[in-house]
């Protein structure tokens, strides 16, 4: 694993401030003896003006201890299909048992469980029915099929010491041939000369991924005062779908590896959208992206690649855009120095090192990187739902 890069020293933290930093870190050894003493969590416990934050920190602690149950429970309850069966009607534990095939006692122990952590919700007459939480997955299978394809994680997080060894070793660097150069071979037999299996499965994921992010951008940047939009390493088309749609009037393109592009034409063809969008077939890393758009859309790419190899992308993308023109990046982002750190950041983490390649990063990094490939203006745009992505937007001067 030493193709990985490791984040820039200080990245992630605050840089160190003189006498400030010194009193702080004594201050913060102190609070670590506090904390880890059993007295004073006694006292904590008994008091009521401090009890509330014992307990809810107790809370968190079991919830990460707890977490690897919940991912099953809510697995479970995909691959059994309860939250379609619900969206119909509410159903007793009795009907539920018969449909799964799955006895009563152990079927209402995952109910029991799915009701606690706001997937179902008890209705009357001793019925289930969807949850808050529970209700999007009946609707949105993009979710569904992360959850499926989020097993492969679990799956190689068995042993997660031995993971960190040999995090390239499972089930999720295997998914994603493309992350270690291995794209499927050719076969003469299959249609364009190569074997779209492999392909179709991760283009599929994430096509039904990209609703949520694909959202995020057409609701923040505005796309109506271009004229050619190009997206690198589009996939399956998903995002150019969406903005030919909303633009009827903006000329539209594709960029992807050929045998992307012949997964992606199938389903241009099928949404009637093939005669809107002109397919490039190429590698992003070794080949010049063709000219003539002014406003380039590169949508959760980054952080599959290495930092060079983003440079190269991003450079490969400055040169393909005329003056003035444009480059939205959109992708999830670390939270930077001064932020509120999110759970979501240990999942990116993680997931990405599993892939085998690239890593999250803050916002500050890519825009780094974006300045050295030339983009003078770069600017982070305030979006909804940044759980989703976040979106730099740079302009080439």
């Amino acid at each position: 694993m030493q193709s990985l890069d490791v984040a820039p020293v200080g990245a992630h933290v605050p840089a160190p401030a003189g006498w400030w930093e010194t009193w702080r870190e004594r201050l913060q050894r102190r609070l670590d003896a506090w904390f880890s003493d059993p007295a004073l969590y006694r006292w904590a416990i008994a008091n009521p003006l401090t009890r509330w934050v014992t307990r809810r920190r107790t809370e968190k602690l079991f919830g990460l201890m707890a977490g690897f149950v919940h991912s099953q429970v809510l697995l479970s309850c995909v691959r059994m299909g309860l939250f379609v069966r619900l969206k119909e009607e509410p159903q007793t534990l009795e009907a539920l048992a018969q449909q799964t095939k799955i006895e009563q006692p152990a079927l209402q122990r995952l109910l029991l469980s799915a009701v606690a952590l706001g997937l179902l919700e008890h209705r009357s007459m001793s019925r289930f029915g969807l949850g808050p939480l529970g209700a999007p997955l009946a609707r949105q299978d993009g979710i569904a099929a992360m959850i499926e394809h989020n097993n492969l994680l679990y799956q190689d997080l068995l042993q997660p010491v031995e993971f960190l060894r040999d995090a390239w070793g499972g089930s999720m660097a295997g998914y994603w041939p493309y992350a270690h150069g291995k794209m499927p071979a050719l076969d003469a037999a299959a249609p364009g000369g190569v074997a779209l299996e492999p392909v179709a499965r991760y283009s599929e994921l994430m096509a039904s991924s990209q609703n949520f992010v694909l959202q995020e951008i057409l609701n923040s940047y505005p796309l109506a005062g271009h004229r050619r939009l190009m997206d690198v390493g589009g996939g399956k088309g998903r995002f150019v779908s969406a903005v030919a749609r909303q633009y009827p009037g903006l000329e539209l393109a594709l960029f992807d590896l050929p045998p992307v592009l012949e997964v992606a034409r199938s389903a241009l063809q099928v949404a009637g959208l093939h005669s809107r969008v002109h397919l490039h077939p190429g590698s992003f890393l070794t080949d010049m992206l063709p000219s003539g758009a002014d406003v380039i859309t590169l949508i959760r790419v980054a952080h599959d690649h290495c930092d060079a190899s983003v440079r190269d992308i991003l450079r490969n993308i400055f040169q393909a855009l005329p003056s003035g023109g444009t480059l939205v990046l959109a992708e999830p982002m670390a939270q930077a120095a001064g932020e509120r750190p999110q759970p979501s950041d240990a999942y990116f983490h993680y997931y990405l090192l599993a892939m085998g390649a690239g890593r999250l990063r803050t916002h500050a990094e890519l825009a780094g990187l974006m300045h050295d490939s030339g983009f003078g203006s770069v600017t982070l745009l305030d979006n909804a739902m940044p759980i989703h992505a976040r979106i730099l937007v740079g302009t080439k001067p």
